[in-house]
């Protein structure tokens, strides 16, 4: 039977769950029993129980910073979830508890403080989420992945980790990745990653120049749910809804790569070394966590920055050739990186706030 247990919590969407997944086999090599708290319906729950991981589930509501009438009733989900969480610490008794933050996690980080529990955070944006920001006074360590983060929150708590990386992203295969584009020449790869819903804004203005590309480059565009187009048929355009098992081995023979900026997935481009240009959600669709995101990366030369609101097609173009010509810098800028290894990093925390 093993001397440690750690619970993991974090949902609501997938950049909440594939940090914790990045931790589990270093965990599990050093012993820990692991087992993840979070909701009924999230997506963290398909995502943990495919790694064969005990779930347990809680009630819990969500938490909005504009006005929307469940804001009313959200509240009392939230303190049943306290309770809820606060009957399975008592029962399983875990050593740690380790929050990747989304509104799953409060109730959890609530119920841990009343059980004496010390609780490590994960932040991966420059600006706390509102989950995040409640949870904040209860934790012992908040982990951070930008340095700019710092500045937010209390100074004895924080700690420069990164973000965990998945071991698999890093481990793509060239001979796997064109098997499953079937390319029929040795042109540079471009991969575009729009976002698991996709960008209609980056899914046109790559479209508008799709014959000047494959002059030069062969295209995987990962375009989002539903937006294939299935009138498009050229030489050298691959087209994907949504990947998964397939993204190392995609990530692995492209040249360059252009994304938006969330947290995971630049620091997933960062650590493979790729040349990139980020395009971040919009202010106007988000809390513009994405915009200072890749200004960060902007700033240390990781990346080249362009704001949805200047995208069309003949400046993507214009990006795209630029990214090019300069892709070696980006690589020298990113070989230079402070974060190496943030698995690591966050392990070596939870072994000395373990109790």
């Amino acid at each position: 039977m093993s001397s440690k247990k750690i619970i993991l919590t974090g949902g609501g969407t997938a950049g909440h769950v594939t940090p914790n997944i990045a931790l589990m086999p270093k965990l599990k090599e050093l012993g820990y029993d692991i087992e993840y708290i979070g909701t009924k319906d999230g997506i963290e729950r398909r995502l943990i129980e495919a790694e064969n991981i005990k779930y347990h589930i809680i009630s819990s509501g969500k938490l909005r910073r504009y006005f929307d009438f469940k804001n009313f009733s959200d509240p009392f989900k939230v303190i049943k979830g306290i309770f809820d969480a606060k009957k399975i610490l008592k029962q399983e008794k875990p050593n740690i508890i380790f929050s990747k933050g989304g509104f799953v996690s409060v109730p959890v980080v609530l119920a841990a403080k009343m059980r004496k529990i010390p609780v490590i955070i994960h932040e991966a944006d420059m600006t706390p989420g509102l989950a995040n920001k409640i949870s904040m006074p209860y934790c012992s360590k908040i982990c951070v992945t930008f340095k700019e983060a710092l500045n937010h929150i209390e100074k004895s708590k924080g700690v420069l980790t990164g973000l965990p990386i998945r071991e698999e992203i890093l481990n793509g295969s060239k001979i796997e990745g064109k098997r499953i584009c079937g390319f029929k020449d040795e042109k540079p790869i471009i991969l575009i990653i729009g976002g698991s819903l996709g960008s209609k804004f980056i899914n046109d203005s790559i479209r508008e120049n799709l014959d000047e590309l494959l002059k030069e480059f062969n295209l995987v565009h990962v375009c989002g749910k539903g937006n294939i187009d299935n009138t498009i048929k050229k030489d050298g355009y691959v087209q994907f809804e949504y990947v998964k098992e397939e993204l190392p081995h995609l990530m692995k023979i492209s040249s360059l790569v252009i994304s938006r900026a969330g947290a995971n997935v630049i620091f997933e481009i960062l650590a493979l070394k790729k040349p990139n240009l980020l395009i971040p959600l919009s202010a106007r669709a988000s809390r513009g966590d994405q915009i200072l995101n890749a200004r960060s990366f902007e700033k240390d030369g990781y990346s080249m920055v362009l704001e949805e609101e200047e995208l069309n097609s003949k400046i993507l173009l214009e990006k795209i050739k630029e990214l090019n010509s300069n892709k070696d810098k980006y690589i020298e800028n990113m070989n230079k990186s402070e974060v190496k290894n943030s698995v690591d990093n966050i392990i070596e925390l939870i072994e000395k706030c373990s109790i």
